[in-house]
């Protein structure tokens, strides 16, 4: 069944991420030179190229992902007991012809090592997946649990759900079957960190952040120039920053 909310959801934000405007901006200066509106063409054109810099200039790249990644310090509470980790989703391929190594992305496996570290300290605790399929005929949730049995967690400890379609729905479904006594992990990328404990929180859920697959860097110096690196950098950066500002609209108009 399609979830067109969801595809929705997703078409809208692309047309407000950094990606998104540039491509729009590029779009409109080349639709009125067409049009032979040439003041208009220049007016595009050149807000894209310097957002476009912007974009990708290490130290504002750098001044999104640092905000949001130092909200939370690395998890290191190795001795109290835990009752739940959860690990939430991120990207994933199929293809046979990867290992199981490369077959998640590099934000995701990072998720995955935490948390398995995490549970290794603390066997008692049982370690949940989540994530959905995406375009893939196999769930994010079950290739993460995949690669934490083949780094020797036991398939009993694991709790896996491969529905949950963004960080909303895997709160969601942690918040059915856990108490608000139990000690629950989070688990996930420092820049989502901060989006991800609201949305936990909001379902009065009290986890404790265990961030990981950091991006933040040392600035040696403010001259640097534009990289396609630190362009992906403030999309990542962005996507977060707007999914707050959306979570905040959406409760100011419930």
């Amino acid at each position: 069944m399609i979830d067109t909310g969801f595809i929705l959801k997703q078409f809208v934000s692309f047309f407000v991420e950094p990606y998104g405007i540039v491509l729009t901006l590029f779009t409109l200066a080349l639709f009125a030179l067409f049009r032979a509106n040439y003041s208009r063409a220049k007016l595009f054109f050149t807000s894209a190229l310097l957002l476009l810099l912007l974009f990708s200039y290490k130290p504002f790249a750098m001044f999104l992902v640092t905000n949001l990644e130092e909200s939370y310090s690395k998890f290191e509470d190795r001795n109290s007991s835990i009752d739940y980790i959860h690990v939430l989703g991120n990207g994933h391929t199929t293809d046979m012809m990867q290992p199981l190594s490369s077959k998640l992305s590099n934000a995701g496996t990072k998720r995955v090592l935490e948390g398995v570290l995490i549970a290794k300290a603390h066997p008692e605790a049982k370690l949940v997946f989540t994530g959905h399929k995406g375009k893939t005929e196999i769930a994010n949730a079950q290739m993460n649990a995949n690669l934490a049995m083949a780094l020797g967690i036991p398939k009993n400890q694991l709790i896996i759900n491969g529905k949950p379609k963004d960080t909303k729905e895997e709160a969601l479904f942690l918040a059915s079957f856990t108490k608000p006594s139990q000690r629950v992990v989070l688990v996930t990328s420092a820049t989502h960190m901060p989006r991800a404990m609201r949305l936990f929180e909001k379902e009065g859920l009290h986890p404790v952040a265990a961030p990981t697959a950091y991006y933040k860097e040392s600035i040696e110096s403010y001259l640097s120039a534009p990289k396609p690196y630190y362009l992906f950098l403030t999309q990542v950066a962005w996507h977060e920053y707007l999914g707050m500002v959306w979570e905040k609209l959406k409760g100011a108009f419930s």
